[in-house]
């Protein structure tokens, strides 16, 4: 859970939602009415309302996306490890209203009292589930991806042991209609080729070829060879655990470093590493990562 809040709190360099119309299931008009029930409830009673209050929040982007891309865009990343999601999203709009209209401000500013409504269920089912013992029941927050499963772009099927045989896995998200996400492509194959002797692998996730969508991975396989981007992209299932880990990012491209044993290392990273800054960031991320596997061999 805690890696969902960072992924929201940094800098949305460009908001994809398009999960919203396969798996939405809650009414945004009610999301900040509504309340958890009260008593004893089973632990996937509990998860499946946490996920139903995430996915309110998602629509919520989705209906008014525009607008609210402007305000990701005038988000500052040394403001973005605030601990409170919503006072966050309300002073950046705040501290930039002269950007936006008086309709805009009033929509931002509605959407803001649901998403509060909405936030405090969310720390409410949260507690229940750390009651239970059932929330975030491995005491660093290691988020681990046991299944991996789908197609490479040519057809293959995701082996097992694609993490296993890496040192690193550099994981990232991307989707056709992100500007930012094609602009580093080519930034990322050469990170792929950077890395190979060392022990890593680059491999995409195209989120608009999830189930693997035919038209869309033919797309997304002609964009990545206009980008001279050869590493491997893959289409994969939508209910793996790196699937559903994708449905909840909101800011792409997103970049995650995934170890020898399927787990997740550090926090994600939000922004193209065509920018130097974070190539550098990154880099230093993986070199460290396969220091660390060397050291537990």
């Amino acid at each position: 859970m805690k890696t969902r809040r960072t992924i929201i709190m940094i800098l949305a360099l460009c908001v994809a939602l398009s999960f919203t119309a396969c798996t939405g299931k809650g009414d945004v008009g009610k999301a900040g009415s509504s309340s958890v029930s009260e008593g004893t409830e089973k632990t996937e009673d509990l998860q499946a309302k946490l996920d139903d209050l995430y996915q309110q929040e998602n629509e919520i982007f989705e209906k008014h996306k525009d607008v609210w891309e402007k305000v990701f865009s005038k988000m500052s990343k040394a403001d973005a490890g605030s601990d409170n999601y919503v006072e966050y999203l309300a002073s950046t709009v705040e501290s930039n209203k002269n950007s936006f209209t008086d309709d805009e401000l009033k929509t931002l500013k509605e959407d803001i009292e649901t998403i509060r409504g909405i936030e405090e269920q969310i720390t409410e089912v949260e507690n229940k589930l750390d009651t239970s013992g059932a929330s975030d029941s491995k005491d660093d927050d290691t988020i681990a991806f046991n299944n991996v499963s789908g197609k490479d772009f040519d057809g293959n099927d995701v082996e097992e042991n694609l993490f296993s045989k890496n040192a690193v896995t550099v994981m990232n998200f991307w989707f056709t209609g992100c500007k930012p996400c094609v602009a580093e492509l080519s930034k990322l194959n050469e990170l792929n080729d950077a890395i190979k002797s060392m022990g890593g692998e680059v491999v995409g996730v195209n989120t608009d070829t999830f189930d693997g969508k035919e038209a869309t991975i033919k797309e997304a396989k002609k964009i990545l060879e206009s980008q001279g981007a050869k590493y491997r992209n893959f289409a994969l299932d939508a209910n793996s655990d790196a699937g559903k880990y994708a449905s909840e990012i909101m800011a792409f491209p997103t970049t995650i470093l995934v170890d020898r044993k399927g787990n997740i290392v550090g926090e994600p990273m939000v922004g193209g590493i065509d920018n130097q800054e974070n190539y550098d960031t990154l880099m230093k991320q993986i070199k460290s990562v396969i220091e660390a596997d060397s050291a537990n061999k």
